[in-house]
């Protein structure tokens, strides 16, 4: 994994995984999966993080500063 960073303004978590070109992306519901022109999964972003983790309720999750 290459880097994952969390934007409290936007409440989205994103999970780089390598630095191959973005190609196209599919929306699937809070995920938002961006994929190289091979087909590889590059990027995957979590919108509205908050809500997607509390989803879980085995989840325990903190992101306070």
């Amino acid at each position: 994994m290459k880097r994952i960073r969390y934007s409290p303004d936007v409440d989205a978590l994103l999970i780089e995984l390598s630095d191959e070109p973005i190609a196209y992306a599919e929306d699937e519901g809070s995920l938002i999966i961006h994929y190289s022109p091979s087909g590889d999964v590059v990027t995957i972003e979590v919108l509205d993080v908050k809500e997607f983790m509390a989803k879980d309720s085995t989840a325990k999750v903190s992101f306070e500063n």
